[in-house]
């Protein structure tokens, strides 16, 4: 468990434990994918589509306070088990688990989102994946299934021209140099995610960024706007205890504001901030007030597929 800055419960992803074969099947079914015959990149970009669509970005744990586990069993349990879903450290942790033992390269990746003022939020602030695959001849793509309204499908990090997407045009380019410390991670709009229009070291995370230099920092643009700096060295998830332990618990953390779930869906998105119920389908917007507790769970189990037997309560609610 996640219960502190000194970290916690923290194995299992780094010791690289394969998922046994019938985890692999279940993770499968959970989002509705057919195991691929290799690790192609067609299949990745199949993989990430499936994942956005069946397992939505959710807070709800904070809002539960129940234990945010960084362990990949856990983290796959979770999804799988508890039909849930996680912010980044959960999904990108179980879905790295999940392309791990089916033969993909796969690194973890610490980011810092930008807010508002346009500087970088804390180290550690976001977890996403560096993955090849075996066709790729060494070619690596940023995959994230964590942050909410994002790139349906994989990023070439290789590419510093526009790359098109359902959700925009991306770019990955050079960071021009160190990053503010004292940024803070901004605050989702209407909870779609960790950017900031998103609805949405060697040491362990303690506190210091990393300078851009040759292997320098890369920034993830979405429609001309950075959405987050991205360090380049490989991090284990035990690194990531502080960061998620920070968002998990600090009255500037986003996360702790009020409750979070979104899923992207064929024609668009479903999120609910709060007891805001946003449906976005065919470019068009339509949003609600849920009026009570048993409106609201009903949303969470028919929208989202979660059961709850009881409302989220936001831990430090907007004032």
């Amino acid at each position: 468990m996640v219960a502190g800055p000194a970290g916690g419960e923290t194995g299992g992803m780094d010791s690289l434990d394969p998922l046994p074969p019938e985890r692999v099947d279940a993770y499968l079914r959970r989002i509705g994918a057919e195991r691929p015959d290799r690790p192609t990149e067609a299949a990745l970009r199949e993989l990430q589509l499936r994942h956005l669509e069946a397992v939505p970005f959710e807070n709800l744990s904070v809002h539960l306070r129940e234990d945010v586990v960084l362990d990949a069993a856990a983290l796959v349990g979770k999804v799988v088990d508890r039909g849930r879903g996680g912010f980044c450290y959960e999904l990108n942790g179980a879905f790295a688990a999940l392309l791990r033992a089916l033969g993909y390269r796969v690194e973890l990746l610490q980011a810092r989102v930008y807010g508002d003022d346009g500087h970088p939020g804390i180290p550690y602030d976001h977890l996403a994946l560096r993955v090849r695959a075996a066709d790729g001849g060494g070619r690596a793509w940023l995959t994230d299934v964590g942050f909410g309204d994002h790139s349906h499908f994989p990023l070439d990090l290789d590419e510093r021209g526009e790359q098109e997407d359902p959700a925009g045009v991306f770019r990955i380019v050079e960071a021009p140099g160190p990053g503010p410390e004292d940024g803070g991670g901004a605050e989702p709009e209407d909870g779609a995610g960790e950017g900031p229009e998103d609805g949405a070291g060697e040491d362990s995370g303690a506190g210091t960024g990393t300078a851009a230099g040759a292997d320098g920092d890369l920034d993830v643009v979405r429609d001309g706007r950075p959405r987050y700096r991205l360090e380049r060295r490989p991090r284990a998830l035990a690194d990531f205890a502080v960061g998620a332990w920070w968002h998990r618990t600090s009255p500037e953390s986003p996360f702790t504001r009020s409750p979070v779930c979104s899923l992207l869906t064929g024609r668009g998105r479903v999120t609910l901030s709060g007891r805001r119920l946003i449906t976005t389908e065919d470019g068009s917007r339509t949003e609600r007030v849920l009026s009570g507790d048993g409106e609201l769970l009903a949303v969470y189990r028919d929208r989202f597929g979660i059961r709850l037997d009881r409302p989220p309560v936001p831990l430090h609610p907007r004032p």
